[in-house]
């Protein structure tokens, strides 16, 4: 897969839309970071109707988080990690919980560098 550019999108699973949580494949909130040259440009919320969860999507079918580079979960299948491959999408399992610090985490493993956390994040 290749290196990460100095864009980058990222989403978090969060269902409770506080804390990084598992079962990506039926997770219907997620949060989504835009992120440039190592800052966190923008965040939001993608809440998703239960027909769009990656559980109820056929592979190959158009989704709305295509376009993120990394997926980031406290858990995911073995099967989906492998379609996300081959959409290109890194994933990734985290233990971190808090959803800043998962995103600054996960890149920084995937070699992009440091990422300032938003004032409020601890």
């Amino acid at each position: 897969m290749p290196p990460l550019g100095r864009k980058v999108k990222v989403a978090v699973c969060s269902q409770n839309r506080k804390t990084v949580t598992d079962h990506a494949g039926k997770c219907r909130k997620f949060w989504v970071y835009d992120i440039a040259d190592g800052r966190i440009v923008d965040k939001s919320l993608l809440e998703l109707p239960l027909d769009q969860t990656f559980h109820e999507t056929p592979p190959g079918a158009a989704h709305p988080l295509d376009a993120i580079d990394v997926l980031i979960a406290a858990g995911m299948s073995p099967g989906l990690q492998y379609r996300l491959l081959g959409d290109g999408i890194r994933s990734v399992v985290t233990e971190l919980s808090e959803p800043d610090e998962a995103v600054a985490d996960v890149l920084a493993q995937l070699g992009y560098g440091e990422v300032a956390l938003p004032a409020e994040a601890s």
